[in-house]
């Protein structure tokens, strides 16, 4: 059977929920780029999963919306619920079209380790200028293009130390890892690092910051071939005035 969202949902909410090195770092660089506090801000949390970065939100104090195009997750989601002082909604939406958000309705929207799941990256970043206020701004990380290209390995140099062997990094398109423990055998839509930026130029966002954070102690000590290399791309860009 090919794994999609929904059949990896129980897995990956459990995952999670037992603590995830990477997935608790992603979530803490993606909000080291939002205001420490969020008290009267409206945040879309775009591919929200079970929740991981929409609860962080709302303990920053803002008012937050979860949208996923996955029910189960969607349901996950809802279960954890949230720590205040700020709330969140979650609805089951598709990230390219945000049918459930209202124009001009939200000053950030955070898309953590999604838009690489999306397959339209054109219509999901037009929807997101649409739903954003003027001069609102997106926060986004996905595995990074080079080092998590398709067919990317592991392998042991002669000086003893693993080295990550770069895959097809000019081949995009989507594609399915063959790791049965990996989150993308459910399939990741591969984009180089010009992609996503001129995508955001072409939809009218101006960049304010693009970084490749370092892993932290506590990801290399789970993961120790991660150390000296950014296991993510992080973008923060800011929608132009209307």
């Amino acid at each position: 059977m090919t794994d999609t969202w929904d059949t990896i949902a129980d897995w990956y909410a459990e995952l999670l929920r037992a603590g995830s090195a990477l997935n608790e770092f992603n979530r803490d660089v993606l909000l080291d780029r939002l205001p420490s506090r969020l008290s009267g801000h409206r945040v879309l949390d775009l591919g929200c999963g079970e929740g991981i970065i929409s609860r962080a939100l709302a303990a920053r104090g803002a008012s937050v919306v979860g949208v996923d195009p996955t029910p189960r997750l969607i349901e996950h989601a809802r279960a954890a619920g949230a720590a205040g002082p700020g709330t969140v909604v979650y609805t089951v939406d598709d990230g390219c079209t945000l049918a459930t958000v209202a124009d001009d309705s939200v000053d950030w929207v955070t898309a953590g380790l999604s838009l690489n799941h999306v397959p339209d990256l054109d219509a999901a970043l037009k929807a997101v200028g649409r739903v954003l206020t003027a001069r609102g701004s997106l926060v986004l990380s996905v595995p990074h293009p080079c080092f998590e290209a398709p067919h990317a390995t592991w392998a042991q140099a002669a000086d003893g130390a693993t080295r990550r062997v770069v895959g097809d990094y000019l081949a995009e398109g989507f594609w399915r890892s063959d790791q049965p423990q990996a989150v993308r055998r459910v399939g990741n839509h591969h984009r180089t690092t010009s992609t996503y930026v001129t995508a955001l130029l072409r939809h009218g966002f101006a960049l304010e910051s693009l970084t490749e954070p370092t892993p932290t102690a506590e990801v290399v000590a789970r993961q120790p071939q991660r150390a000296g290399l950014p296991p993510f791309l992080l973008i923060r860009a800011r929608a132009c005035e209307r």
